[in-house]
């Protein structure tokens, strides 16, 4: 049978499919509309190209075997819509199901899956690299250098070197990582390297079945929201297969091609000339020797001048190294790309007791130690208290009597770019921190991103007290934070008279709200964001539903008003991601004044915890006791407990009838929030007092207009300092619960069980908001 005549057939059983899923209610309203419109032009596109098996061999037999077995729900899936684009990227799944992606990791990126534009494939990767190759070289002035990297998921070193060839084929300069890398190395790499574009291959937290395309602009920040929406509609919406051109790696001029990497040579070589003149070249990578394609001396040493950078920002480096209480580590790389970097750094800066737990080490992104059973698939994310069990687990199978030593576990996600905290709970302290999964009382626990923040901020600030009498340059200094991250972080900062900045959620938000801090401070206005000089007025979103209401990026602000702040000393969410973004910066390609990265970097957080950590075991304190005696028990600050939950628990709401439920879920959640001036209820044994929604339209045009993209709050007290937030994801198509309760600044004696009893509040809050809204564990 000819093509033409398997699209005919595919044509008419697609049709009665989707009309099958419609009359069962599982796709409904535009969602039908959509899949009809879209599936059928988009399958006819792709199955009639034969300029794809100049691209993909193997990809139209993948559809021709995928419509001969009937396989109508994976078409569809792969052909009703594009992938998403998103505020760093896209992001989705490689294949239909677990054999599927198997399948790529054997048989490489041309196996002859199931692929099409809504799933991320070499076709989908070379699309967007065309676009956005594109963009740059009409940009005035020209970019014409980008860094390409990748991290441990499947096929992501094959994906990365054909996304190389095609820049390579535009003209740009390339810079290749020679293998798995951290997103913070690339986002470190291209203000490094004065380079003008980041690319990586990932798809962070999220589990096996899926990859990503993550763009950084030259300062590694993420694109602005102007730049991106011109770059995917203008560019990336507009190439066509003709677009996609390679020019192999052995064929690039000599001065287009550069590795990065490698492996840090004992004579500490340097670049005798050029651009990159006195930067530290590196060894080749013995299993890479087949990638360098005869340039083995074009291997910048890029890993340690991170590391080096990172190093930087060490408040009391003698202390670890002269250690009378040595801390002992362990480390979880989630079989991601900071196995190497992460354990390299904490023993460079003097831990000399780090235990790599080597059953999640090796770099696999199949996650084999994590559920990959259908419905069931998990993130390999360290902010997941499942994974901290699996972790703890692998450890005492490890290394057996040394739990009783240890002392902390640090967890980095495949990319490296967030850090999870697991801490030993003493005794006294195991009834506030009862197994989230079993209610029982363990000798561990994994701190939220909350409480290890809060800490380190406070420890930063505090050091720099001890030193100068006061917050050096307090009057210049301010944190941000996203809005559902703790208030705790906003307590510590005004106590230390600190500014507050917070935003929407994603590093991208941090970093672009610190930018109009920054833009402020010199006198400008950033468009969209500021206006006359000023932040926005603060007006906790609005009561009614309708058009876009809230700025883009600010959420709200404290003590922010003086122009003289201008130094950011801590950007953090409560999704594991940390960095410090410092001050202005020299121009618009530099990290800022004194800063780290323009994104979030668990390498960072890791070596900073780990130095927090070992001064509190100097002060023979653990941090749970350090968070009760420094922070809950100060009248200034007080107890804030924080609570997450995810919707579904794993993966995603699956498919177009995914997106059906998504919507279903949240129109109860929109009734219930328009219901709440006039019907009272209770969430968890707490009164509703009052609720709000935040709509900034930055997703009205992928969902529907008055998408509540930053979610519905519900308040459970008066002064609106406990609440409920229902928001979408922002990387998936799930839905996130935060919690935040207040308890002041309760008794000694009370305060322990005060937290247990919170925390069992918070977990109510989220089954009695999930039994409302139809949303059940």
């Amino acid at each position: 049978m000819g093509d033409q005549e398997l699209l005919k057939q595919a044509e008419a059983a697609i049709r009665v499919y989707l009309a099958a899923e419609r009359d069962a209610g599982r796709i409904t309203g535009t969602y039908y509309d959509d899949a009809v419109g879209k599936t059928l032009p988009n399958l006819r596109k792709w199955l009639l190209a034969d300029e794809l098996d100049r691209i993909s061999p193997g990809l139209r037999e993948g559809l021709r075997t995928a419509i001969r077995a009937e396989r109508w729900a994976a078409l569809v899936n792969a052909y009703s819509r594009d992938v998403s684009f998103g505020t760093g990227g896209i992001r989705e799944k490689m294949g239909a199901n677990r054999d599927e992606v198997w399948r790529l990791k054997e048989e490489g990126i041309q196996a002859s899956i199931v692929k099409g534009p809504n799933t991320i494939n070499d076709v989908v990767y070379l699309l967007t690299s065309a676009g956005t190759a594109k963009f740059g070289i009409e940009r005035d002035p020209p970019l014409s250098k980008v860094v390409v990297g990748f991290d441990s998921r499947v096929r992501g070193a094959d994906f990365a070197r054909i996304i190389a060839e095609l820049f390579l084929a535009y003209g740009y300069t390339v810079y290749l990582f020679d293998e798995a890398c951290m997103y913070p190395s690339v986002t470190y790499a291209v203000p490094a390297l004065r380079a003008d574009i980041g690319v990586f291959i990932s798809a962070s937290h999220n589990d096996f079945r899926y990859n990503g395309y993550k763009l950084s602009c030259q300062n590694g920040s993420q694109f602005d929201p102007a730049e991106r929406d011109t770059l995917y509609r203008k560019y990336i919406t507009q190439v066509q297969f003709s677009d996609i051109r390679r020019l192999p790696l052995g064929e690039a001029a000599p001065d287009k091609l550069w590795f990065l990497g490698g492996v840090r040579c004992a004579d500490r070589r340097t670049i005798e000339r050029g651009e990159h003149q006195g930067l530290p070249l590196a060894d080749p990578l013995p299993e890479a020797r087949g990638l360098y394609a005869g340039r083995e001396n074009r291997i910048i040493d890029m890993h340690t001048l991170h590391m080096e950078h990172i190093k930087r920002f060490l408040l009391r480096p003698e202390m670890i190294a002269r250690s009378q209480r040595p801390l002992s580590i362990g480390y979880c790389a989630f079989n991601g790309s900071g196995r190497k970097a992460v354990p390299r750094l904490l023993s460079e800066v003097g831990f000399q007791q780090v235990r790599r737990i080597m059953k999640l080490d090796a770099l696999d992104g199949m996650f084999p130690a994590f559920c990959s059973d259908p419905g069931k698939e998990q993130q390999p994310d360290p902010g997941d208290w499942r994974a901290a069990d699996i972790a703890v687990a692998a450890f005492k199978e490890e290394y057996g009597r040394a739990w009783d030593d240890v002392d902390l576990i640090i967890g980095t996600d495949p990319d490296a770019d967030r850090c999870g905290v697991i801490v030993k709970v003493p005794p006294h302290q195991r009834p506030a921190y009862r197994h989230p999964g079993t209610g029982e009382e363990r000798d561990y626990a994994l701190i939220s991103a909350d409480e290890a923040w809060s800490l380190i901020l406070w420890y930063r600030l505090t050091c720099d007290v001890e030193r100068h009498g006061r917050v050096s340059g307090v009057e210049s200094k301010f944190i941000a934070l996203s809005h559902t991250t703790t208030d705790l972080l906003a307590r510590i900062a005004r106590k230390y008279q600190l500014g507050v900045l917070k935003t929407w959620v994603g590093f991208a938000q941090l970093a672009a709200g610190t930018r109009a801090i920054w833009d402020l401070h010199q006198g400008k206005d950033t468009p969209g964001l500021t206006e006359k000089g000023r932040l926005p007025a603060y007006d906790e979103g609005r009561r009614t539903s309708g058009e876009a209401v809230c700025n883009r990026t600010i959420h709200s602000w404290e003590a922010m008003d003086d122009p003289r702040r201008c130094v950011n000393v801590a950007a953090l969410e409560q999704s594991n991601g940390f960095s410090i973004l410092g001050g202005v910066p020299a121009d618009s390609r530099s990290l800022g004044a004194g800063g780290h990265v323009r994104d979030k970097d668990g390498t960072f957080a890791a070596v900073l915890v780990a130095e927090l950590a070992a001064w509190a075991k100097q002060q023979h304190a653990n941090l749970l006791d350090l968070l009760d005696e420094k922070l809950y028990l100060d009248p200034d600050i007080g107890l804030f407990v924080t609570y997450y939950e995810p919707d579904p628990m794993d993966g995603e709401y699956e498919g177009l009838a995914g997106y059906t439920k998504k919507r279903a879920i949240l129109d109860r959640a929109e009734a219930l929030f328009a219901a709440s001036s006039s019907r009272p209820f209770s969430l968890g044994g707490l009164a509703v007092r009052g609720a709000t929604v935040y709509r900034t339209g930055k997703y009205d045009a992928i969902n529907w207009p008055g998408f509540p993209d930053e979610g519905y709050r519900f308040f459970l007290d008066a002064e609106r300092q406990s609440h409920l937030t229902i928001r979408p994801s922002g990387t998936s198509n799930a839905l996130r619960f935060h919690v935040q309760l207040y308890g002041s600044t309760p008794e000694r004696e009370r305060l322990i069980p005060r937290k247990g009893e919170l925390r069992a509040t918070a977990s109510r809050v989220v089954s009695d908001i999930r039994d409302m809204i139809g949303a059940p564990r």
